[in-house]
């Protein structure tokens, strides 16, 4: 889909690279009087709009905003889809949250209709909160990846997503076989992988719900199809944990089961990772896996709390999850929020930077889409979002008192949700206008 010629002026912000690995100040680009040239759904040029404005070409539109400020599209590296009907169900940890909650609302999923509706309510609510790429759990229905891939494609979003594989500890009506769920989900990868912005991950509920022959179904997947994503859950709760070691007892901890079945890889992402020991750290570093930091949906089941500083020292990819239907909201700002609580209860402070890394950049690396996506540079997808500094009168008038962008970044993160998100594009393209 081709778009026009358009510069986008407002302050502009964005990251550079992992505060922790280079420093604050090395870490960001700021302009508070920014432009951002946009040509064909990639950005062209970014930089202060007194120097660029001279350049443009005499057709180029100038679209000015006024209390604003254009930063990446967020990067969602954990949700589920099928899970949106149920946001906020009471109560409950993990286990027996899904046998109540979650696997009744993903029985639907088997009807195409119900599932076309969701996609289009669930892709709506993405774009709503800013996020303009997410990596997406299905359910065990095909119906329900195309639904999901239809609309994405329908909208040219870059979207990573797979059917769930589950053939054990589940109820029939959500269980497929070792077998079916190899070819359904290698005739999902045909269909769509490398479509458009499309982008297919073999996904494994979690190892308690998967055989061993079908976790050696999702290895072969995975060598078969270079190129595709794993997707699944590790170490979240120390009951699974537990479980984990029952079911099986040859293999060295939760990871191990994964290393056992060829699962770990650049990109492989594994949610959660609450209770990893160093070794599993440097384990998932050494093999460039990455984990989604997903903490609403970790302090609302009682879960746990990720380390963050851990991981770092190790050099895992670390991107942030907002994990909906045990996570509580679509908004990744809201989600900062909670991650920044997080930290604190570990006395380590989250920086308003490494904060907008996570969001954007360190996300973009999770998924080792750094090269088109979670920056504003020249040469990447012109996913944005332009942020409203009046959207509630508390948030004007608190943000009339800052002081620096990284004051100003932070208030964003505590107070903003979705009111927040004026306008989002998709490669250079407005899906949604507040």
């Amino acid at each position: 889909m081709s778009t026009p010629r358009t510069a986008y002026r407002a302050a502009i912000l964005y990251s550079l690279a992992d505060p922790s690995e280079v420093g604050l100040d090395a870490s960001y680009a700021y302009f508070d009087d920014g432009l951002l040239v946009v040509d064909d759904g990639r950005i062209t040029a970014v930089g202060p709009a007194a120097e660029l404005l001279p350049t443009l070409a005499p057709d180029t539109e100038v679209v000015t905003y006024t209390d604003a400020l254009i930063t990446p599209g967020f990067i969602d590296t954990h949700i589920h889809f099928p899970q949106t009907g149920m946001i906020g169900s009471y109560g409950e940890q993990l286990l027996d949250w899904l046998e109540t909650y979650t696997f009744p609302c993903e029985r639907q999923f088997a009807d195409k209709a119900h599932a076309d509706e969701v996609a289009k309510r669930f892709l709506g609510e993405l774009l709503r909160n800013g996020t303009t790429t997410a990596l997406v759990f299905g359910s065990v229905h095909p119906e329900s990846v195309d639904a999901l891939f239809e609309e994405a494609e329908r909208l040219d979003l870059r979207l990573i997503a797979g059917k769930v594989m589950m053939d054990r500890n589940a109820p029939d009506y959500l269980t497929d076989t070792a077998d079916s769920s190899y070819r359904d989900s290698k005739a999902l990868i045909e269909r769509w992988h490398g479509k458009g912005r499309l982008h297919y991950a073999v996904t494994p509920r979690f190892a308690p719900t998967s055989t061993p022959e079908q976790l050696a179904a999702a290895g072969r997947l995975l060598e078969e199809h270079p190129g595709v994503y794993l997707h699944t859950h590790l170490s979240e709760n120390l009951k699974e944990i537990d479980w984990v070691k029952a079911l099986y007892p040859e293999r060295n901890g939760y990871l191990d089961v994964y290393d056992h079945y060829r699962l770990l890889g650049e990109r492989s992402v594994f949610a959660h990772g609450v209770h990893l020991c160093d070794a599993e750290c440097q384990r998932l570093a050494e093999t460039g896996s990455a984990v989604a930091f997903c903490p609403t949906s970790n302090l609302f089941l009682g879960s746990g709390l990720f380390n963050l500083p851990q991981a770092e020292r190790f050099g895992v990819r670390v991107g942030l999850g907002t994990d909906v239907g045990a996570g509580t909201s679509f908004s990744l700002l809201a989600t900062l929020n909670e991650a920044y609580k997080v930290m604190q209860l570990q006395d380590v402070r989250l920086h308003p930077f490494k904060s907008l890394y996570l969001a954007t950049l360190g996300g973009a690396r999770a998924l080792r889409l750094e090269e088109r996506i979670g920056s504003l540079a020249p040469g990447h997808d012109a996913d944005f979002v332009v942020l409203d500094y009046k959207a509630t009168p508390l948030l004007d008038y608190r943000l009339q008192q800052s002081r620096s962008i990284e004051e100003t970044l932070f208030v964003l993160t505590t107070l903003g949700d979705d009111r927040v998100v004026r306008e989002t594009y998709a490669a250079g393209r407005c899906v949604h206008r507040r």
